[in-house]
């Protein structure tokens, strides 16, 4: 696919405020066309609209969820042929290009044909190679390229430079030496402004190699119908019902009455011990949410704050409380690895005194729950923190894990950590950062088969969140076909607070590899003062609205009642969850009642009731 950009003539040279100097060179009278090789994931072809191609590059309406952490000989193409990146594959030498900070950059050849651009002779992490593209308020840009460094394996990171000199990093990625790293991330425009797009690392020894760059613009409304599309694919199923008579003859006019009793998809809030002690915030809470963690409840340092002296009252009567009400829990935690998060009498303890506390810890909670929780956070905040490695030797984190399948086998062993899908700037949590920590504890004798989960915490700042970058991280995290739950989502205090948590949730639950969400938020008579959901007399906030739409949302049509047709059909989109049938005769007080289970994993199928008259 290939279409004109034309390009007019210009020689400058530029300073930005870190004094780098941009060479832009063009030819006056010519418009070069570029070719684009379209293979995105090996997907369809994209079509281009010529009014979209015009205000902002190639036009693509759909989103390509493809993403990768292998690293191999030959970068795939440019992801939406490139989107508004001029020359992305370096067809056409180093045009459209240039330096950025001090350093060089030239083209090379690989062995089998392919062309690609390096940075070299680099002096700071911000040298390398860059392009200016102009961006626009309220769109959503998502990036990728193929990264290689010539040597090791280093931390490459897309930076956006405004005009104004703010950065905002795109995303990172663990790039290595002969072979390529496809790098995925992106920004959310609340500027329109031209920006440099440029690359970092901090080891200023390494050439930074790059192929197959791609910025793909959305608007809003396109990025919503991402979502919506999703949505229809991954959480809702259609069913057929046909309703007959005894005899086998079809029944026309039959009532067919259709209640969820527990969805597919558990959308929870966290709870804390208030819960025990107030009717209305048992009533608020059991009538919204399927699923919970509790805040503290289960912690070491609550459930031991005498060392010996063990007390799960508090823990006890939450679990009684949620399995009164068909209410899921996920455990959390075992272990938090934060040095300030432990009970403070294991300071003073010895090695030796530790291991054996700790081993007491995991036999005793894990023991007490067995078969009563869908999830453990095993490790919480295992790459951000290593007390227990610290202390215990490099492979305690990966004991934990096995220990604790060993004595729950039936439960999802989750890591837990902040910062993967909420800030893009935290290179100790990236998505290659996680999966290797993953990859880490499965590689422990024993290990293989565990059953583990990828838990983001999502606490989002008060800023507009980056949700192409949580959108790529998922993909990226999503790849490696664990499941994937928001354990702790929560957005801070702001006037936009109710505007940024409804595009997190929806970005979190529109995701295919997203089983499941959990808030630490809640009612401010229990305590919650960042992410509040109602007032202290359990009136909505804002934020709390936003929670209740989404829920009846998600829920669109799980409750109905229709009538067959005459040939005894109803049709219906459901969403993923169990149900209670009832079909009820026209004319007779004849009825049937069944269960049934819609998922995504069942084919659509014709389900037969038969009405004895």
């Amino acid at each position: 696919m290939s279409f004109s950009h034309c390009v007019k003539e210009e020689e400058r040279t530029k300073k930005d405020k870190t004094g780098s100097a941009h060479l832009a060179t063009a030819s006056k009278d010519k418009c070069k066309k570029r070719k684009f090789e379209n293979e995105v994931a090996k997907g369809p072809v994209q079509k281009k609209q010529q009014k979209d191609s015009e205000e902002h590059g190639l036009y693509a309406s759909a989103y390509n969820y493809y993403a990768t952490t292998k690293c191999v000989k030959e970068p795939q193409g440019a992801l939406y042929g490139g989107g508004v990146i001029v020359n992305p594959e370096f067809k056409h030498n180093s045009q459209g290009w240039m330096v950025f900070g001090n350093g060089k950059i030239e083209e090379r050849l690989s062995k089998e044909g392919n062309k690609f651009i390096v940075a070299h002779s680099r002096t700071h992490p911000y040298d390398s190679l860059s392009q200016q593209v102009q961006v626009e308020n309220g769109k959503i840009y998502t990036f990728s390229a193929g990264i290689q460094v010539s040597e090791g394996s280093e931390d490459v990171t897309v930076v956006f430079k405004s005009k104004k000199g703010h950065l905002i990093h795109g995303g990172t990625a663990i790039a290595k030496s002969g072979c390529w790293t496809l790098l995925k991330g992106g920004m959310v425009a609340n500027f329109s402004s031209p920006v440099d797009i440029f690359f970092q690392s901090k080891n200023t020894s390494v050439e930074i190699w790059v192929d197959s760059v791609s910025l793909q613009p959305f608007t809003q409304k396109q990025w919503r119908s991402h979502q919506e599309k999703s949505i229809n694919k991954v959480r809702r199923s259609k069913v057929r019902i046909q309703v007959t008579h005894e005899n086998k003859t079809l029944l026309q006019g039959a009532v067919v009455s259709i209640k969820q009793n527990k969805p597919g998809f558990l959308f929870g809030c966290g709870m804390n011990h208030n819960i025990l002690t107030s009717t209305q915030y048992q009533n608020w809470f059991s009538s919204r949410f399927p699923a919970t963690t509790f805040t503290n409840e289960m912690k070491w340092y609550s459930t031991e704050k005498v060392q010996g002296h063990e007390n799960y009252t508090t823990a006890d009567a939450m679990v009684e409380f949620a399995q009164k009400h068909g209410i899921s829990i996920r455990g959390h935690n075992i272990f938090w690895d934060n040095p300030i998060y432990q009970p403070y009498w294991v300071h003073s303890l010895s090695l030796d005194e530790l291991r054996k506390a700790a081993a007491r810890r995991i036999v005793s909670v894990v023991s007490k729950y067995r078969g009563k929780l869908i999830h453990w956070d095993v490790m919480n905040e295992n790459l951000h923190f290593s007390f227990y490695e610290d202390k215990l030797g490099k492979t305690a984190s990966a004991e934990y894990y096995k220990r604790a399948q060993q004595l729950d086998p039936q439960t999802t062993m989750f890591l837990n950590e902040y910062n993967t899908i909420e800030y893009s700037g935290d290179n100790a949590v990236t998505p290659a950062k996680y999966l290797k920590k993953i990859e880490e504890i499965l590689s422990y004798p024993g290990n293989a088969n565990l059953k583990l989960g990828i838990g983001l915490q999502g606490h989002f700042t008060s800023n507009q969140p980056n949700i192409a970058y949580m959108r790529s991280a998922l993909d990226t995290l999503g790849s490696a076909k664990f499941p994937i739950w928001l354990t702790e989502v929560s957005v801070d205090n702001t006037p936009n607070q109710a505007k940024y948590l409804e595009e997190i949730l929806r970005e979190g639950y529109a995701h295919p590899a997203v089983q499941g969400i959990i808030m630490f938020a809640g009612p401010a008579y229990a305590g919650f003062n960042s992410t509040v959901l109602a007032d202290q007399n359990f009136k909505n906030t804002p934020a709390g609205d936003v929670v209740d739409k989404l829920i009846q949302e998600w829920k669109s049509g799980a409750d109905q009642e229709t009538r067959t047709d005459g040939q005894g059909f109803i049709d219906v989109s459901l969403s993923h969850g169990d149900y209670d049938l009832t079909v009820k005769h026209p004319f007779t007080n004849s009825s049937a009642r069944l269960s049934l289970r819609v998922g995504k994993d069942k084919p659509l199928e014709i389900i037969h009731v038969s009405i004895d008259t």
